[in-house]
């Protein structure tokens, strides 16, 4: 038993002493596999394209004929690969603009993309 405290002991010490020795880079803090997180800067490229992107997946099937005007915020979680959580603006036939919520799941290494959900946001 006091072999066992003295082990956890010494593996909390050193996972202490090497978090704060090592300087771990805020970046790597927030990826923490299941924890969303928010988007730093939605006018990325990339974000801006996955947001485009959903609009014109959830156009090819609906009839509301959506545009895609920018993405507005967000919030990313590590999973195998990533979701998206964003908060999209887009424009229908008539030039009315609205709030809409993406979820967008990526593995950039297999090159998958899914829509997994696309709705107006709600009031």
């Amino acid at each position: 038993m006091a072999r066992t405290l003295l082990l956890l002991a010494v593996l909390a010490a050193i996972a202490a002493a090497s978090g704060s020795a090592a300087g771990i880079d805020d970046d790597l803090d927030r990826l923490i596999v299941g924890g969303w997180e928010p988007i730093r800067d939605v006018s990325e490229p990339h974000i801006q394209e996955l947001g485009s992107w959903a609009v014109a997946q959830h156009a090819r099937l609906a009839t509301d004929r959506l545009r895609f005007l920018r993405v507005t915020r967000g919030e990313e979680q590590v999973v195998a690969g990533m979701n998206y959580c964003l908060f999209v603006d887009a424009q229908d036939a008539a030039g009315r603009s609205a709030p809409y919520v993406a979820v967008v799941y990526e593995q950039s290494w297999t090159n998958t993309r899914e829509l997994t959900s696309f709705e107006p946001v709600a009031n």
